[in-house]
């Protein structure tokens, strides 16, 4: 009988961030059609201007220092 490897909270918290990461690319992209001439990492700054820090990036913060 095979087990299942249960992943642990840190890496399904990269695996949540790495999917927000390519919702993110996925809309700066859409936006850069609409306005040219834009960098591309001004757009992302716009899109998460609202919150540049979230829980999944406090706890991986605190995690790394144990």
């Amino acid at each position: 009988m095979k087990t299942t490897r249960i992943p642990s909270l840190e890496d399904r918290i990269n695996e949540v961030r790495a999917d927000i990461e390519e919702i993110i690319d996925a809309r700066a992209k859409l936006v850069a059609r609409e306005c040219p001439g834009v960098p591309s990492g001004v757009i992302r700054n716009l899109l998460t201007a609202r919150a540049p820090a979230c829980p999944c990036a406090q706890y991986l913060e605190l995690n790394a220092k144990t």
